[in-house]
């Protein structure tokens, strides 16, 4: 279970991180940035670790590798908790950056297990992107 007070900072660091992303404010955007990565590290293998601050923290992470990276790490946790809906959904945001790499074999891999985590989640939009996206890329 998430530690309420750290998933309420994290959902607040998250919006305004996307408003200083709308605002084009790199100077905010940074400082945000590196707050929210603060938390993730400070709290990483306590009690206090979750999967969800560490998938935040990719979403927001701009070098695609680097992000590659840290949704592994969202993924491990995700695991460790055995938490179907995050690991479905980090697999997926994994896979999306795969593409993008030319990384499809791991994307398709990562997509493959993200389908089988959909499986026990209730976001139908979620399953349906994650077999839209693996008809996609295995249908060529």
């Amino acid at each position: 279970m998430v530690n309420t007070k750290i998933y309420k900072a994290v959902y607040e660091l998250a919006e305004k991180l996307m408003k200083a992303a709308d605002k084009d404010d790199r100077e905010t955007f940074e400082s945000l940035y590196a707050e929210l990565k603060a938390i993730c590290t400070e709290n990483e293998n306590t009690d206090k670790d979750h999967p969800e601050q560490w998938e935040t923290l990719a979403d927001f992470t701009e070098e695609l590798e680097d992000a590659v990276v840290i949704y592994e790490k969202a993924l491990e946790k995700a695991n460790a908790v055995n938490s179907k809906d995050h690991m479905a959904s980090i697999a997926f945001s994994m896979a999306t950056l795969q593409i993008e790499l030319g990384q499809t074999d791991a994307a398709i891999n990562n997509l493959q297990d993200a389908k089988i985590s959909a499986n026990k989640i209730e976001d139908n939009e979620l399953k349906a992107e994650i077999d839209e996206l693996l008809a996609t890329l295995t249908a060529s």
